[in-house]
């Protein structure tokens, strides 16, 4: 519990204050100075009143923005001024003209990209407050890219300080922040940052794995530490015979990383052998850095031995956010491989800093390659930006996701000259990329001199020849097999302007259907037609109705039922939670369910009448009592109760975090929920029936399904079954592991 003493309070805040000055790299000016101390004295008087959810005073977190700004990202004045600032326009009385009037218009224009908007929930439409804000974020980097690494100070100083905020809310900031945020670090080549917002996403959306593996890093420290040792001793030595400047280090590598590794290879810790690097960085000039860095790769394989098929050479073609090194993997003498990152001071900085790093390196007259690997990357931001500004929120950072957070292909045209799209993109992906009007006319393309349809997935070094036709026109199918936010933006477009031509005959067709169905033609009524069939405004409605792609049997199916037994389990719940009767004649599913989540949120009991009440239960994570959950509300659907680590949650919360209820598993009651074991080993004679006979030994479990195989003296086999609790899991599987034979037993945890 935080206990409040002023005096001290305020010490601490000019403790912090003062330290922001000792974290600057380079002298500032006086004018620099005094613009940084007015900020700060405008934000301690702005928050003055105002604690954060710990008890602390709200200006420790501005101030620590600030510090994050400064010593982990190693932006100027300017951008401490604005990290100051951040929230005073957001949460206080003061206004964008007060910032400009005391600070001037570049100030100003920094924070207005970091101020949120003010957004009414709307249950009714695919709306979320978070992809609005992230839009509007996006859309000021057209301005200051500053906004963008300010922004992800903020979020790194929340995810640092998120243990005070309820779990629903620290469930939706970490999805939030492991689906954009970290991304979008590591895109601008921010990589310490990127790995502590993933590490601490995970501490929240997953504890008790995120405990695992940080105390199994800890267990073996003294191990890792002596194996460091040793390893770098004859190269360090070496390269002091080679009269090279240098530093060399061994770090572990993110809890987030050493997780992925474990489930990518379906190993334990133990078996992970690249749980740290050694990093070399050189203080080499410009001019010899790339020499330098290829001269200790040499001088490491003489030393130890390579992996051959492990060699990243990341200096003679950099990532597209900048990055610049040589990796590549050696065994050491204790039979362990190693990973050894080689790098020169100024790769080393951006690789920490990114984009901070090379606006410095530019400014500076250096020629680097993030230049134009990042500079190119931020111009296709702002073209998708300039075409998708009347796109929906939630499908623009879809949109932005698959395009700037995954991987690229390069491309030939006919000609030679090389294009590139994002990873996954399709010829018709390709046509838009050469021009919109042949994007509107290809019919298929010669890929290697192969014939393949518009919908072929391309991969790198294909070289693409497009085929056209004047009678081709586009549909809603093709939004299917793009993913380039360009071929999105003019498909689009162009269905809304068919759509337009479409409006008024659908409209007039939906209204006769209603009409014939005595259903009254309303509002409520065409929403509930929309968000039937999956049209994301009334534009698409009527344009689908007047092409008869929904038919009249469609329209009388959907209302042939009064909605009660739907509506029944909620108004019960209602009635048990405050609600009242005298709301249902006036009061739809939808609005009901919102007004209790913002009215009286307390968590939703789940019962063994589960299956019979409108909770949905996904297969995609197949969560069972015992299991940490969350609630989703989807329209007109009811409840979707997941795993808090399910990728499909994640992704829900962090588009819909208003949508989020807490829910938990009522005590001592046996529900008996699907879910799936994955067994490995050995193979022995009789192995199956011994694991049957492990499973039957509990009359509770009923076996859903068995898939067993074996080949080559090894065997995999899943079973799914339907099981009480978790706890009721990790019995069976701890029975399962004493058959001869058997190495794993392990959840499954995603389908």
């Amino acid at each position: 519990m935080y206990q409040i003493d002023e005096a001290l309070e305020k010490k601490e805040i000019l403790r912090r204050y003062k330290l922001l000055f000792k974290l600057f790299k380079r002298e500032i000016s006086q004018e620099e100075h005094d613009q940084i101390h007015k900020a700060f004295t405008l934000a301690v008087t702005a928050h003055e009143h105002t604690r954060r959810k710990s008890g602390e005073p709200y200006i420790y977190h501005p101030l620590e923005v600030a510090h994050i700004v400064v010593e982990e990202i190693g932006l100027g004045p300017t951008a401490v001024v604005c990290a100051l600032l951040h929230d005073v326009v957001e949460d206080t009385e003061y206004t964008l003209t007060d910032i400009e009037n005391g600070f001037g218009p570049v100030v100003a224009r920094i924070v207005d990209g970091l101020t949120k908007i003010d957004a009414i929930f709307n249950q009714n439409q695919s709306f979320s407050i978070q992809a609005e804000n992230f839009k509007k974020l996006l859309f000021s980097l057209s301005d200051d890219v500053r906004v963008i690494l300010i922004k992800l100070a903020d979020r790194l100083h929340n995810m640092r300080t998120l243990d005070s905020m309820p779990r629903d809310k620290q469930l939706k900031i970490a999805s939030e922040t492991i689906n954009i945020y970290a991304p979008l670090a590591h895109r601008l080549g921010l990589f310490t940052i990127k790995s502590e917002l993933e590490d601490l996403s995970l501490k929240y959306t997953e504890p008790e794995t995120y405990a695992f593996v940080s105390e199994k890093i800890r267990q073996s420290e003294a191990e890792r530490e002596s194996l460091i040792n040793n390893f770098i001793a004859p190269i360090r030595e070496k390269l002091e015979t080679e009269c090279m400047k240098f530093s060399i280090s061994g770090r572990v590598k993110s809890i987030c990383s050493i997780l992925g590794k474990m489930k990518k290879k379906g190993v334990p810790f133990e078996e992970v052998y690249d749980l740290f690097a050694i990093r070399i960085v050189l203080d080499s000039p410009v001019e010899t850095e790339k020499a330098d860095c290829y001269r200790v790769y040499a001088i490491i394989n003489s030393i130890y031995r390579a992996k051959p098929d492990r060699l990243r050479d990341w200096i003679a073609i950099p990532k597209p956010n900048g990055y610049e090194a040589l990796h590549t993997t050696v065994m050491s003498n204790t039979g362990k491989w190693i990973e050894v990152q080689i790098r020169s001071k100024r790769m080393d900085e951006i690789a920490e800093r990114g984009y901070a790093a090379h606006w410095r390196y530019k400014n500076e007259g250096f020629d680097t390659e993030m230049e134009s690997g990042l500079d190119i990357w931020l111009n296709k931001i702002k073209e998708m930006l300039e075409h998708s500004a009347s796109d929906n929120s939630l499908s623009f950072l879809n949109d932005f996701r698959q395009n700037f957070f995954n991987g690229e292909i390069y491309l030939y045209t006919p000609t030679g000259e090389l294009k590139s799209l994002p990873a996954g993109s399709s010829v018709l992906d390709f046509a838009f990329l050469i021009h919109s009007e042949i994007g509107f006319t290809v019919i298929g393309a010669k890929v290697n001199h192969k014939l393949v349809p518009i919908n072929h997935k391309l991969k790198n070094g294909d070289q693409v020849e497009l085929i056209c036709s004047k009678t081709q026109k586009p549909n809603e199918e093709w939004l299917d097999y793009v993913i380039s936010s360009r071929a999105k933006s003019r498909i689009r477009q162009w269905l809304r302007e068919e759509q337009a031509k479409y409006y008024d005959q659908g409209m007039e067709a939906l209204k006769k259907m209603l009409d014939e169905l005595h259903v009254p033609f309303t509002d409520a009524n065409i929403n509930r037609v929309q968000e039937a069939f999956s049209r994301k405004n009334k534009s698409e409605l009527f344009y689908a109705v007047a092409l008869e792609k929904i038919a009249e049997k469609d329209i009388a199916a959907l209302f042939k039922d009064d909605n009660e037994k739907h509506d029944n389990w909620f108004w019960s719940w209602f009635r048990r939670s405050g609600g009242n009767d005298k709301d249902k004649p006036e009061t739809n599913l939808q609005d009901a369910i919102q007004a209790q989540v913002e009215n009286k949120p307390e968590s939703l009991l789940l019962a063994k009448d589960v299956h019979n009440l409108n909770y949905i239960i996904p297969e995609c994570c197949n969560p069972i009592p015992g299991d940490d959950v969350i609630g989703v509300i989807l329209p007109n659907k009811g409840i979707e109760v997941h795993r808090t680590n399910c990728p499909k949650a994640i992704e829900l919360m962090s588009q819909y975090g208003n949508r989020i209820v807490k829910a938990k598993w009522k005590k001592n009651e046996k529900i008996g929920l699907l879910t799936g074991i994955k067994i490995s080993g050995i193979d022995e004679p009789g192995m199956a029936l011994q694991i049957l006979d492990k499973i039957n030994q509990d009359s509770q479990i009923n076996i859903r399904s068995i898939n067993m195989k074996a080949a080559e003296g090894v065997y995999e086999g899943q079973i799914m079954l339907y099981i009480n609790n978790t706890s009721h899991l990790k019995e069976l599987i701890d029975r399962i592991k004493t058959v001869n034979g058997v190495e794993s037993v392990k959840r499954i945890d995603h389908r």
